[in-house]
């Protein structure tokens, strides 16, 4: 596995949209920009970038995790591939192997993990959903957090993202589910 970089992100929201208080809410992101071994050429087997994926959970959900003032209770994951990349190496990064190490680090993980994978060009945002860890249809944990970075990916290049919260989203007022029409 070739890493460019790897970071953190780490926000509290201490109010909602309108400036009404809330108990703190920590959102933190681990982040590593990894070297595409796939790009520019169509590949049947991606099982690298499943193992990828599984090591890179490994070395950064538990750091996330104890960034958190709080006990982790809402996670999700993405990738943005380079634009010599396929939406397939996106997905193999993120889907196969990287929910273990998350559900380990969070203790928990009965819920599916949220995902969100693109392809574009450098400095490009993209909204990581965020979802309940054991409780699937909490709506008040559906969110999202928007992450970039500046000067990734390059055309052969993932950045692969992993986002754990403590809390639902600022004021929640929505409930639980499921609610039918």
């Amino acid at each position: 596995m070739d890493i460019r970089k790897k970071g953190f992100f780490k926000e509290t929201i201490s109010t909602d949209a309108f400036g009404k208080a809330c108990d703190p809410i920590d959102r933190v992101v681990a982040f590593a920009v990894i070297k595409n071994p796939f790009a520019g050429q169509f590949v049947e087997d991606l099982s690298q970038l499943f193992h990828i994926g599984g090591k890179l959970g490994d070395e950064l959900m538990g750091e996330a995790v104890g960034m958190l003032k709080g006990a982790p209770v809402s996670y999700g994951k993405a990738a943005i591939v380079g634009v010599n990349g396929d939406l397939e190496h996106g997905g193999a990064t993120i889907h196969p192997k990287l929910g273990k190490p998350m559900r380990a680090a969070v203790g928990g993980g009965k819920a599916l993990i949220c995902s969100n994978a693109k392809v574009a060009g450098v400095g490009v945002a993209i909204d990581i959903p965020l979802g309940h860890k054991d409780e699937a249809w909490s709506f008040d944990h559906f969110d999202t957090i928007t992450v970039m970075v500046a000067d990734a990916p390059r055309a052969d290049e993932i950045v692969v993202c992993m986002a754990v919260a403590d809390g639902a989203r600022p004021n929640p007022r929505v409930g639980s589910g499921p609610i039918t029409d």
